[in-house]
Parts: structure tokens; sequence; C-alpha cells
């Protein structure tokens, strides 16, 4: 998983529809480069340092993969693409909208095109006090003092005026509110675990993962597959039982649903691959003894990804144990995830077809794999 970083940004606005391009804005924040966790009041503020209508200033606090070279050049293109013109003589000007970094992870950068935190963000009340609204506990890295206590020292007398209406958070727009716990499943190396984190960490979820790496069969098992793979397919099916019945049992009052990178019916759909018949079927009575008694996903999310790609996933994640897999192995674990999912009518299933998506490393697929997860039924 790639590290995410703690953002926040002042947005401004006194030209044309200026609650418009504040929204705009963070829509286009939110689509290209990252989730956007609060969002300060909007105030109505006068014209610093030129004569000008008044601004409608707030503040945002984002999580992003990006580094803040990169997050600078995405704003300014974003400022660009909602009509700010910069003149090349210096001085303040009206705009339709003003993005500026204030904080990114509470460290000092300076560098040719940026200082972080903001160097005037301390003398600028329309900038603090949206700013105290979403993390008045912020520390500045150089005067060491936190958002609150520069907002009480700061000289700046302008008259910021709140006024009364909400900007809205684009998240909303994928409604997990339905949904008290959600499986992610898919074949070795489609990406169920990368999905599940980021969804737990976007949407306040519980995050449930599959302890397969404290495994000591499986090693064994693709060295061996014929002597171990009865031994290996029990010693799931009891973890997964013992996990997601302990888990499920846990309330957390503090997350919203739960997110799960598994659901226990793999179990049956790998050792129908990797059991002989007479111990498939051994096994087989012993799942469905567990199967009754333990708690179904309320959504059961396949991702599909083809044989190529999932061959080029597990390589990049590297895993020993993981390189000699052959691509039979892999098309028969999708042809047994696909014939359970076609053939049962107990779980509400949604197939997502992944095999021309990153939703790693690329927003943009992030964003339309959720749309289909949050979708309405077919």
């Amino acid at each position: 998983m790639n590290s995410t970083h703690h953002v926040y940004i002042a947005l401004g606005s006194n030209k044309g529809d200026r609650l418009k391009y504040l929204q705009d804005a963070i829509d286009a924040i939110f689509t290209q480069i990252g989730t956007v966790n609060t969002i300060a009041k909007v105030y109505n503020t006068p014209a610093f340092g030129f004569e000008g209508d008044d601004f409608l200033n707030t503040c945002i606090g984002i999580e992003t993969v990006f580094n803040v070279e990169t997050v600078l050049e995405k704003l300014q293109t974003i400022e660009i693409k909602l009509g700010r013109e910069r003149n090349k003589t210096e001085g303040y000007e009206s705009r339709t909208i003003d993005l500026d970094i204030l904080f990114y992870d509470e460290v000092m950068i300076s560098s040719e095109t940026l200082t972080v935190p903001h160097p005037q963000l301390q003398k600028r009340k329309f900038v603090l006090k949206p700013l105290r609204d979403i993390g008045s506990k912020l520390k500045h890295p150089q005067l060491e003092k936190t958002v609150a206590e520069l907002f009480k020292t700061c000289e700046d007398q302008s008259d910021v005026q709140a006024i009364n209406i909400w900007l809205k958070n684009p998240a909303k727009q994928f409604d997990f509110s339905k949904y008290n716990y959600i499986a992610i499943e898919g074949n070795i190396g489609a990406g169920k675990t990368s999905l599940s984190h980021q969804i737990s960490n976007d949407f306040n979820a519980k995050l449930i993962l599959e302890r397969f790496a404290d495994n000591a069969f499986l090693p064994k098992f693709y060295d061996e597959p014929k002597r171990y793979a009865f031994t290996l397919e029990m010693s799931f099916l009891a973890d997964r039982y013992q996990q997601i019945s302990d888990d499920l049992s846990q309330l957390d009052l503090f997350k919203d649903f739960i997110v799960s990178d598994y659901d226990i019916y793999k179990s049956l759909i790998f050792s129908k691959i990797t059991l002989p018949e007479d111990e498939y079927k051994l096994y087989r009575k012993l799942f469905y003894l567990m199967y009754k008694d333990i708690a179904k996903p309320e959504l059961y999310v396949y991702l599909y990804q083809n044989t190529k790609r999932l061959q080029e996933n597990i390589k990049k994640r590297g895993r020993d144990y993981e390189q000699n897999i052959d691509d039979e192995y892999l098309e028969k674990i999708n042809s047994g995830y696909l014939d359970f999912l076609k053939n049962q009518s107990e779980l509400n299933v949604k197939i997502i077809d992944i095999s021309d998506r990153d939703f790693v490393n690329n927003r943009a697929d992030y964003l339309w794999v959720l749309g289909e997860i949050c979708g309405e039924e077919n």
C-alpha cells in the first residue's frame, strides 16, 4: 500500500459564482488528488491587499498518496481549468479560485516553487478561522504554536463572517450506509486487500484482513500441493471461521460498517480445486457445519482480473512462495468463483471486471470501482 499524507488546503474565490467555484474546486481535488476528510465553514471576507470584491474562503483537509510537488502541480492545473488567470505583475488580484497548501504532514518544506507551512498563514485571519474549524490542534513546526494559538495572537483585524451555506463532500456520492458488512473477493493477486484497505481508510470502516501470512502450511503447499492440500484447507477454514466469528461479534461504535478482504466461502472454492474427490466430500461436510452459523456479507464484491494481470501483480508483490503459480491454477480459481456466484442465490453479488483498471495507482480507476460497488442494483 502507498503511504498517505495529510494535507490542508485553503480555498478562496471573489470572482463570478464564488460558491460554485469553491465546490467545483473541492470536487476536482477529490477526483484528482485524494480523499476529502473535512470541510470547514465558508466565510465571507474583504479582499486582502488590494481593492476588490469580497472573497468566500474555506479550508479542507485531505489524504493523498502524492508528494507535495505533485499536489501543488495538480492544484495549479485545477486553478487554470476553473478560469484562474495569473498576471505577470506582482501583487494581489481578483480570481475565480485560489488554492494554497497550508500544511503537508506538519513538516517544513522549502523549495524554489513552494514553502510549507504557508509562510503567511499566521498573519491571515481569513485562513486561520476556517483552518481552526477543522485543524485547531495542528502545530506549526517552525512557530511551535497550534492553529488555535495562532488565531488568538493574529493581528489581522479583517471582518471574517461565517455564512450559512455548507459545501458538499464529494465522497457522499458513494453511499455505503445500506451495508453493515461487505466482503471483497477475487483471485490471487486481484487486489482485494488493497481495495479493502482503501475503502476502510476513506469511509471509516472496520477492516478484517485474512491472516494468510501466518499460515505455515501455505509455502509447503506450493512446494508439495498433493501432500499438504488437505492440511492447508483445514487450517484456513478453522482460522477464517474463528476470525470472522470473533471480528463480527465485536462491535465498534466508532466505525460505520465492516469491510473484509475475503469471505469464508472461498474455502470451499479453493478446496474443490486442490483436493481429490474423496477428501473434498469430507471437507464439504465439515465446511457446511461451520457455514450455517456464520454471518454472511450483505454485499459480496468479486474483482475479476484476467490471468495475465494476475501474474503481473503476483510478481510485483514478490512473495517467494507465489512465484511459481501457473496460469492453469489461476484460471481454475477464477472458474470456481464464477461457477459459485452464478449458481447461488443467497448473496447480494456484484462482479466487477478490473482487467483494464489499476485502482491502486490510478485514482480515477479507484473512483470508478467505488461507483460500481455503490451503484444501483441490476
